[in-house]
């Protein structure tokens, strides 16, 4: 079947290289096209907010555990002409949610809880009404991945400003009725991430922020991060624009029992090494491994299949590629953490208003100043070749189906094509290992992907192909 496999993989390949250590984070952010990037994504910023009236935006780029640019542009306040900085505290909004997931994965972690626990083994008042009467339980699982059904909010507080406490979550709560049974599709919901909260709190018996606090953003040296607490540097909050150009000034609000969907405060400097957390592969962390693993996979996706969810986080596909992070939204705050994983490249967006896209600029930033990080980080590879291996080139014919598949040389690279395969640059990579042996990689992931292949000889001549568990027989071997 590896040639059925292979005939839907599309890779242009390279030569196999050796893998030097990663460039050193001084010379990628001292690199030209880096520092050229910055001029450009600045003077593009500049003019945004001269033309649209932004207030003022502070940005981040990391790559893996580095910091490696960040910049105020605009005014933290208006009226003081107060200087937008790295340092400037924004309410972060829902980028709170993150932390929420980590807190249940701690949890999970710890014994202490499942994912696929139903939500109310911890909190019996967690009655609302069913979509309907087939529904089943929901699940841990299901509120972080916004897979529950359950409605988005849990009362008018985006235009009252009174967030509900705690107490007023479990009176309201039979009165709810979900809009969809769990598991029917992707549905944000803000309602479930501050129940995820209270199941925290139910678990480990302190309040949310405690928790938080001593558990994820202390261990992260997060030390300006905190959760409904009015500090007084927070970047001026400021409405959208009206038609003749003034923004109003919105007051702070306590999130109060919505605190692990939205009531956190941060800044660049701080979701920094949050960022670095994810792409993190050693040392120590606030989740294991594996727990990163699970988080950042994707596990609901919306009707577009163009964003979905994974466990907290956000998945958008931008221009064909995959993105994790989060946005979020506060009177007079929207915010944006968006992470490339493959190419260890993070990006932070804070702004002081409502019209601002935060997601745009994040895409901006990526683009211009992210690319070039991911481009200089970039080790220089040297081929990994030996002209010995050009015998293996040739027709593979599989005994499964007698289907052949074909060992191409390129240059100082070996691919595989199917012979019904539906064009030229349909290729599938072995990558040296040595001693004539490769490992099969290919984008897609129904073939033996990443395990070994070999080549069996017999007086001197191929005879057969090995893939994984698999073989065929080596063509016209004269």
């Amino acid at each position: 079947m590896l040639h059925r496999t292979i005939a839907l993989a599309l890779l242009l390949a390279t030569p196999a290289l050796a893998q030097p250590a990663a460039a050193p984070a001084t010379a990628i952010a001292e690199n030209p096209d880096v520092l050229a990037a910055q001029r450009l994504f600045s003077a593009w910023l500049e003019g945004q907010i001269a033309y649209r009236g932004l207030p003022g935006v502070a940005v981040g780029v990391v790559h893996d555990q580095q910091l490696l640019w960040s910049k105020g542009f605009g005014f933290a306040d208006i009226a003081s002409k107060k200087p937008m900085t790295a340092d400037t505290p924004f309410r972060i909004a829902s980028n709170s949610k993150l932390f929420a997931a980590i807190a249940i994965l701690q949890l999970r972690e710890a014994g202490k809880l499942r994912l696929d626990d139903p939500v109310s083994k911890y909190l019996p008042w967690f009655t609302m009404k069913p979509a309907g009467p087939d529904d089943g339980p929901i699940t841990i699982e299901q509120l972080l991945s916004h897979s529950s059904g359950l409605q988005r909010e849990a009362g008018d507080h985006w235009a009252s400003f009174d967030f509900p406490t705690e107490a007023e979550l479990i009176k309201l709560m039979p009165d709810r009725q979900a809009a969809f049974p769990p598991q029917t599709r992707w549905k944000y919901s803000n309602l479930a991430f501050a129940v995820a909260g209270l199941v925290v709190e139910k678990v480990t018996g302190k309040r949310w922020a405690d928790y938080v606090t001593a558990n994820i953003t202390t261990p992260l040296g997060m030390t300006a991060t905190s959760i409904d607490k009015q500090d007084p540097g927070l970047a001026t909050p400021y409405a959208s624009r009206t038609p003749n150009g003034t923004r109003r000034i919105l007051p702070f609000m306590d999130a109060r029992g919505m605190a692990a969907a939205t009531g956190m405060t941060s800044n660049v400097n701080d979701l920094a090494k949050f960022i670095s957390a994810q792409l993190r592969t050693s040392g120590p962390n606030v989740l294991t491994a594996g727990s990163w693993r699970e988080a950042l996979r994707v596990r609901s996706v919306d009707e577009t299949w163009e964003s979905g969810s994974g466990l907290g986080f956000d998945h958008a596909r931008v221009k064909g590629r995959t993105f994790v992070g989060h946005g979020g939204g506060y009177p007079g705050n929207t915010t944006m953490t968006r992470v490339q994983l493959n190419d260890k490249v993070g990006v932070v967006v804070l702004t002081n208003t409502n019209d601002s896209n935060p997601g745009d600029i994040a895409n901006q930033l990526l683009a211009t100043v992210g690319d070039a990080v991911a481009k200089a980080a970039k080790p220089k590879l040297t081929p990994l070749w030996d002209d010995t291996w050009a015998r293996f080139a040739g027709r593979y014919r599989s005994p499964y189906d007698d289907g052949v598949v074909q060992v191409v040389l390129l240059n100082k690279q070996l691919v595989l094509l199917s012979d019904n395969g539906p064009a030229a640059e349909t290729k599938v990579m072995l990558e040296p290992l040595g001693d004539g042996r490769f490992k099969l990689m290919a984008p897609t992931g129904g073939g033996p992907v990443g395990e070994t292949v070999w080549f069996e000889e017999k007086d001197g001549k191929v005879t057969r192909m090995y893939m994984g568990d698999g073989w065929s027989e080596r063509v016209n071997n004269d």
